[in-house]
């Protein structure tokens, strides 16, 4: 199913490979309807590392979860590539997620009786797919994973499944890479490695990362800064345009007060 691109997305020639359309979703909770998106329309450009941030409680988290259709809308649209993922059945959603998608969570969500090579290449492997091996070396040289191919999660630190966990998202060459506060539960040190490394996959690889966040140091990474407040887009920063990274992150900080 595909859809016709809002004319102000697509201005630039059809450049955006993820977008949402008036994209609103409501939560019941008991007698309350809780607006957790509230008409969002935005587009997410090829080749770009975009950082949507805001407080807890702003949407974000509810607008990545759309996108890569891990949640359905109430109503609005969500492209992904020329496939329009509203309506889609779980089965189709299901083929999406795997061929196009690739996904870094706060929990790494790694398999814990596999090794970290198995749980990279899984994706690859229960769909089918050729593993590019050239591809599968150069991401285990990069993450200086190499000497801990054969250990099994709970043998590896935070920061090392995290890495092995970014690799399982790459190695697939996914359309976009959806990052869901990768630095949430990682120390400094290992936070920064992460960021770096998701910065280095935009510059080298030509990858699209969408990464959820609330931490400014984080959101300071990205070519683009999307800040939600009350599932609202509030601002939306073209750092890599040369805008003014500073004001973005003040905007951050705003409203995660």
């Amino acid at each position: 199913m595909t859809m016709s691109p809002a004319p102000d997305l697509y201005a630039d020639g059809g450049a955006h490979i993820a977008a949402a359309v008036d994209l609103v979703k409501v939560h019941q909770q008991g007698q309350a309807r809780i607006r957790a998106l509230d008409a969002v329309t935005v587009g997410f450009a090829r080749g770009r590392f975009t950082a949507v941030a805001g407080p807890s409680g702003s949407g974000k988290s509810t607008l990545l979860h759309c996108l890569a259709g891990l949640d359905s809308a109430t109503s609005g649209q969500v492209l992904l590539g020329d496939t329009e993922l509203t309506g889609l059945s779980d089965r189709a959603l299901t083929r999406v997620r795997r061929d196009k998608v690739g996904f870094v969570f706060q929990s790494f969500n790694l398999l814990p009786q596999l090794t970290a090579l198995e749980n990279i290449v899984l994706p690859v492997t229960m769909s089918g797919r050729h593993l590019h091996h050239d591809l599968l070396d150069h991401l285990v040289g990069v993450l200086g994973i190499g000497d801990r191919l054969s250990h099994r999660p709970a043998e590896l630190s935070g920061g090392q499944q995290q890495r092995v966990a970014l690799a399982r998202a790459l190695v697939a060459r996914p359309v976009v890479v959806f990052a869901d506060e990768p630095t949430g539960n990682l120390d400094s040190r290992s936070g920064t490695e992460v960021l770096d490394l998701l910065r280095r996959s935009v510059r080298d690889l030509d990858q699209t990362v969408v990464m959820v966040t609330h931490d400014p140091r984080a959101a300071a990474y990205a070519d683009r800064v999307l800040v939600l407040a009350d599932g609202r887009v509030v601002d939306d920063v073209d750092t890599a345009a040369g805008a003014d990274v500073t004001r973005a992150l003040r905007t951050v900080g705003r409203h995660a007060r």
